[in-house]
């Protein structure tokens, strides 16, 4: 690479080739020939209900086949037997051992995927706007400054996670898909409503889009020149699975200068990136990546879950957050696993994970102690366990809203009883025997939210969201 950032044309000649693994070819891998046969096959039947997808940057590069199959990258995007119930795992087994139809095992499969809470926290119910009567099915608006949306053709992603709260994007079943195909219909909702100030562009991953079809999205955004638009976000896994999307993919240089003209126009471009494990930050490829995104005057932000059998480690944290912040990256969220897919392989509890992030947090200096955790993004918002304590003669849990579909929520601390099982708020009970937690009570429809700004949210299929 040269002084300027760009890439020598002979290493765009030995640049890798993306090459795609999924059920498909999985036993090509070179790799897996050592496995025992029982476990190509527990590979081949969670397959079939969580989404697979890996490639020969994971492969190659991240994975320490010699720890395989405990190997946490390897766990990180290869379907796992426990990553199944029991029930579930048996009936798909079943099928496949008794030579089923394919149509009989999808069917079997989007049975259980039903059972597995595809979209949690009133994703479909109550965080999809309305515009002029219409829902706009590509478009997320949970929390008042900020909207997500989900571009058509970048829901699919360089590999797959195994704990990706967004499988339902992936598996094949159009009712459970966001995808958004216009963006005009964004830049019409924006304009209406000028208490967004962020988007955040999501999926799926955003980044396995061409440069083209991107910058057709973003475009219309910039071109638009909106008073209220202050950030545009880009959530993507492209710096941990597919480095090579920012150094020497064909449209590179494109990617590159579409950063830069988010900046030229006046907007802060924020690449919210996703790093479980500190092997991801190891190899030059994705160093040479970060500085390249970084030239353009793009910031990069780091989240992820709190994982078992991958991170549930405090000295694993601090070193992924050191490292981050020596390459000039921002740590962000310490998240919890969603209530859905795999929660009962991946789930931390949360009095775990608060001495997990604790312990971590202790050991970084201040520059990595932007990071906010443990994170539950819930129903009624994102909250934070902040620690135990004693309260009125009861040791008790301490949590606040850092965001909440009620903007008055947000900071207002609450207690739950102490609990060392629990693993998401929905199973945390209110502190001194309270019937219900604050965010409970019923909503009053005569109190929404009084700005015009949010008649988006209009009577949806299945709620309200109320804003007061």
């Amino acid at each position: 690479m040269s002084s300027n950032g760009k890439l020598h044309s002979a290493e765009d000649r030995l640049a890798p080739r993306y090459k795609a693994y999924s059920l498909r070819n999985f036993r090509h891998i070179p790799q897996l020939q050592d496995l025992p046969p029982a476990y190509l096959r527990a590979i081949e039947v969670v397959g079939q209900v969580l989404p697979f997808r890996s490639n020969n940057y994971v492969v190659d590069e991240l994975i320490d086949w010699e720890r395989v199959p405990d190997d946490p990258m390897f766990r990180l995007t290869f379907p796992q037997p426990g990553m199944l119930l029991p029930r579930h795992y048996q009936r798909i087994e079943d099928l496949l051992a008794n030579n089923a139809s394919p149509k009989e095992i999808k069917q079997a499969a989007n049975d259980i995927r039903l059972q597995l809470n595809p979209h949690p926290a009133g994703q479909l119910e109550q965080n999809v706007p309305v515009l002029d009567g219409k829902r706009l099915m590509g478009i997320q608006h949970k929390y008042r400054e900020t909207v997500l949306f989900f571009p058509s053709q970048g829901q699919t992603c360089h590999a797959y996670c195994s704990f990706c709260f967004r499988w339902p994007q992936f598996v094949g079943m159009p009712s459970l898909r966001f995808a958004g195909q216009e963006a005009g219909q964004l830049v019409d909702y924006l304009h209406r409503h000028p208490e967004v100030t962020d988007v955040l562009f999501t999926g799926g991953d955003p980044m396995v889009m061409r440069a083209q079809n991107l910058a057709a999205y973003i475009e219309p955004l910039l071109a638009a020149k909106l008073p209220n638009l202050r950030s545009i976000r880009i959530g993507t896994k492209s710096l941990s699975y597919w480095p090579y999307r920012y150094l020497t993919d064909p449209d590179a240089e494109q990617i590159l200068a579409l950063f830069e003209r988010i900046q030229q126009a006046g907007l802060h471009l924020a690449v919210m990136a996703h790093f479980n494990h500190p092997r991801e930050l190891s190899t030059e490829a994705v160093r040479q990546a970060i500085r390249r995104i970084r030239n353009t005057g793009a910031q990069i932000r780091t989240q992820s879950p709190l994982l078992r059998h991958i991170n549930d480690d405090a000295d694993l944290w601090a070193t992924m957050w050191q490292q981050q912040v020596h390459l000039g990256l921002i740590p962000y969220y310490m998240f919890i696993v969603r209530d859905t897919g795999a929660q009962h392989y991946f789930g931390v509890p949360l009095v775990k994970a608060w001495r997990i992030f604790g312990d971590a947090y202790s050991r970084v200096s201040g520059l990595a102690r932007t990071v906010r955790g443990p994170i539950m993004s819930a129903h009624p918002g994102k909250v934070q366990v902040i620690g135990v304590t004693q309260a009125a003669g009861q040791k008790v849990l301490v949590l606040r809203m850092l965001q909440g579909r009620n903007a008055k929520w947000v900071q207002r601390p609450f207690f739950a009883d102490y609990d060392t099982k629990a693993m998401w708020l929905n199973g945390l009970k209110p502190a001194f025997h309270r019937r219900r937690f604050f965010f409970e009570q019923a909503p009053d429809p005569a109190r929404r939210y009084a700005g015009a700004s949010l008649n988006c949210y209009e009577p949806a299929a299945s709620g309200r969201a109320y804003w007061s």
